[in-house]
């Protein structure tokens, strides 16, 4: 069986920084250890990186969402230290939008028979990828680590938790 562990997104500007929540911060130790473990039983892991660009602001996205956020190349780009050790060329994926459509491609490519994901924001990014895993492989489980992911508020998080079961996302 080819299981994926899918990181959504631990960056600095969505954990401490321009975008981060307390919710975001506690999360960290129980995503490293979801890394770890998946590491030890083979699973593939995968990052994702929201990567967006000096002209932000003038964005559809920026224009709904005005704080400038997880730029190219700065500090906030950047997967946070916890996890930055786990990363390298070949498993990240940088996205300029919610869900990677070259990540979706990348897992229907691999036929994986399981992915978890974990991150964030479990209301935006978190759902979005989910829907696209379930998309592309409708036979895959797809699983999402309710307490490894945290949304823009707590009600969002369980809000997007909920819409993913009704979707056939199992959430552990």
């Amino acid at each position: 069986m080819r299981k994926l562990l899918a990181v959504i997104d631990m960056q600095n500007d969505f954990i401490d920084g321009s975008l981060g929540t307390k919710e975001a911060v506690s999360i960290v130790p129980k995503v490293k250890e979801c890394v770890e473990e998946s590491t030890k039983k083979k699973y593939d892991v995968i990052f994702t990186r929201d990567t967006h660009y000096s002209d932000y602001l003038s964005t559809k996205e920026g224009k709904n969402l005005p704080v400038e956020h997880c730029i190219i190349n700065t500090e906030g780009w950047q997967i946070c230290k916890e996890l930055i050790g786990y990363t390298n060329d070949k498993n990240v994926f940088d996205k300029p939008t919610f869900g990677s459509i070259e990540f979706m491609n990348y897992v229907k490519e691999n036929n994986y028979d399981e992915i978890v994901l974990v991150g964030l924001c479990t209301d935006i990014c978190v759902i979005s990828n989910a829907m696209l895993f379930k998309a592309a492989l409708p036979e895959a489980d797809i699983k999402v680590v309710a307490n490894a992911c945290a949304g823009v508020t707590v009600d969002s998080h369980n809000n997007a938790l909920e819409a993913m079961k009704m979707c056939q996302i199992e959430v552990i």
